[in-house]
């Protein structure tokens, strides 16, 4: 039996990270192998992840030589960052160049970035119809994983640039789902206007990552747009109206008002709902889904996932 390829997934107990686990793992015919990397290999969703047949170890994105340490003897990886866990731009650059350098010096032959634009493109920071956040950011989750992109590049590595889209899991856990109002109707609260969302179940990214590295070649170089749907919040509210059985309204808001929710990472989403309403042509254009579905023949749409996630989402 000649050997599989090791795939090294950072990230593999997070979202993301752990979607691509379970996508090559659960084709027995993949010519794939997977080593998952955490922080704690003893947790258990890591333990989890060895129960299915990774190997799993430990790694610290922070530290470049521990980095270099888990993509020895590796044939790819699959590298994502986490901005919620400290809210640093800094950070994420810092550890995109570490993953860049030592995916560079372990000569690896297929690397997959999880990247989202650079919003300073689009809107640059002299414009306020925006605001300006931590002094040189629009959207800061955006615009440090779009500048980190270079970093791939100057090293000279072999990458895929995979842009995500907005995750229906955050209805679940983030308390964007549906909140009774005083009127005693349920309502959901955007600053979308009328405009169309890219959306996408957290596991569908997984399995378009895993036929990203299934294409391999062809998709080096390339920027590989993902989403399951594009939904304005209207067609979301009506979605979720015939599965619970009850109106859901859309309470539309401006994304200033959005900012000033004050919850941590208020303004942050705030910026990244205006730069989806006001470039939804740019943003939407870029994730196609007929492409996604090519990746991902899984791939389920907004409705399909409401169906099985629906009593998951916590209503207010």
């Amino acid at each position: 039996m000649t050997q599989k390829k090791i795939i090294v997934v950072f990230g593999a107990t997070g979202a993301q990270g752990g979607g691509v686990v379970r996508a090559i793992l659960g084709d027995r015919n993949s010519e794939f192998a997977v080593r998952a990397v955490t922080r704690d290999p003893e947790s258990d969703k890591a333990k989890e992840l060895a129960k299915m047949g990774a190997e799993v170890v430990s790694g610290d994105v922070d530290d470049v030589q521990s980095i270099k340490k888990v993509l020895a003897g590796a044939y790819g990886a699959y590298f994502v960052t986490f901005f919620w866990a400290h809210f640093s731009p800094e950070k994420e650059m810092a550890e995109a160049k570490n993953m860049a350098q030592a995916a560079k010096e372990a000569g690896l032959k297929h690397v997959i970035w999880s990247t989202l634009e650079d919003v300073r493109k689009f809107i640059p920071l002299s414009d306020d119809r925006m605001p300006t956040l931590q002094g040189k950011y629009k959207v800061p989750h955006l615009d440090g994983k779009g500048e980190s992109d270079q970093f791939f590049i100057d090293a000279g590595v072999p990458v895929t640039f995979l842009l995500t889209s907005f995750y229906w899991d955050n209805l679940i856990y983030f308390g964007m789902g549906p909140k009774r109002g005083s009127d005693g109707k349920l309502a959901i609260t955007f600053p979308m206007g009328d405009k169309k969302m890219a959306g996408i179940a957290a596991d569908d990214i997984g399995k378009c990552a895993y036929g990203v590295f299934k294409k391999g070649e062809e998709l080096i170089g390339k920027r590989v747009g993902i989403a399951g749907d594009h939904n304005s919040c209207k067609e979301i509210a009506r979605a979720m109206s015939k599965v619970y059985g009850e109106e859901v309204v859309y309470n539309e808001i401006t994304p200033e008002q959005y900012r000033g929710f004050g919850f941590p990472g208020a303004d942050d989403l705030g910026n990244m709902f205006q730069f989806y309403r006001d470039f939804e042509k740019e943003f939407n254009g870029v994730r196609d889904l007929k492409f996604s579905k090519e990746l991902n023949p899984e791939l389920q749409s907004f409705e399909m996932w409401l169906a099985q996630n629906a009593k998951r989402i916590p209503i207010d």
